[in-house]
């Protein structure tokens, strides 16, 4: 067996409904009354693709759509932020998601945006959540069931408790880029984290945080798009240069794919982890925070 099988392999054998579920688990699972399937498909700015009509054509059996465009606190300006705790009530009422239900969350990506809504709902207070490992993609490759019909929903009562540790504005980050009291861990690709390649929205500067590392969130992945197995992960944080006794803080370009390094934290045991909800998005626009490159 080669390492890529052995790795998918130990990935696979690990299935936590609070972190990561195989195509195996959800085939096995997909009738249960309280599971809720959730689709979180997302794609980068110009990407002539749209999440929401691909939803409508072709989905896991009862699945919904997360739109992470509406599902976000729109008084701010800066892209899909963090939605306020009665907004997340409202919209996963109007699903038929609440309390007592196990929720599973896949993009049609593979591991991409999903995670970001994983995250979410943990910053919901909401543990019973898990992302789909290899997404749409692979459940569509092993010949498992696609509809295009709605879900049928019923309402039920959501309990939130928000969990202001798993998230960091950008006055957070800037003390803890200063201090280096803890690893601000960048998704970006290694070019953008230089700042030797342009950012995709414009207007922005290029580069990252002062004292950032980086570990692009396709490095987590395998070629099945399913995430690598903990030891791997653990290998690739240590191999970035991040110190996992600290505690770490995920960044990207707004917040999407920075949710692929919390749950790689969250699968090797990492507990002390947040997320920077602005993101690049937010650093790169302000002259007054200093940004480094190479």
């Amino acid at each position: 067996m080669t390492a890529a099988a052995t790795d998918a392999t130990t990935t696979a054998a690990k299935d936590d409904p609070r972190t990561l579920v195989s195509t195996d688990w959800l085939a096995a699972h997909l009738r249960d009354p309280d599971l809720r399937l959730l689709d979180a498909s997302w794609f980068m700015p110009g990407t002539p693709r749209d999440p929401g009509a691909e939803h409508e054509a072709a989905h896991i059996p009862g699945a919904r759509f997360f739109d992470i465009d509406e599902i976000s606190d729109q008084r701010s300006s800066l892209p899909h932020m963090a939605p306020p705790p009665e907004k997340f009530i409202s919209r996963m009422r109007a699903m038929g998601v609440g309390d007592g239900h196990q929720v599973v969350v896949y993009d049609s990506t593979g591991i991409f945006s999903a995670p970001r809504v994983w995250w979410t709902f943990r910053l919901m207070g909401k543990l019973d959540v898990a992302v789909l490992d290899g997404g749409f993609p692979k459940w569509q490759a092993e010949g498992h069931p696609v509809e295009d019909m709605p879900a049928q929903v019923r309402d039920r009562h959501i309990t939130v408790q928000r969990q202001a540790g798993l998230v960091k504005d950008v006055t957070q980050v800037a003390h803890a880029s200063k201090l280096g009291e803890a690893e601000i861990i960048d998704a970006r690709s290694a070019p953008r984290f230089a700042g030797s390649e342009p950012e995709p929205r414009p207007g922005l500067r290029s580069g990252h945080i002062p004292g950032s590392k980086n570990l692009p969130w396709s490095n987590l992945l395998n070629s099945d798009g399913t995430m690598k197995s903990p030891e791997a992960l653990r290998r690739l944080f240590t191999e970035a240069g991040v110190d996992l006794a600290k505690p770490a803080i995920t960044t990207c370009g707004s917040g999407i794919s920075a949710a692929i390094l919390s749950l790689a934290l969250e699968r090797i045991g990492h507990r002390n982890h947040s997320l920077y909800d602005g993101s690049w998005a937010e650093w790169g626009m302000y002259d007054d925070l200093k940004v480094a490159k190479g």
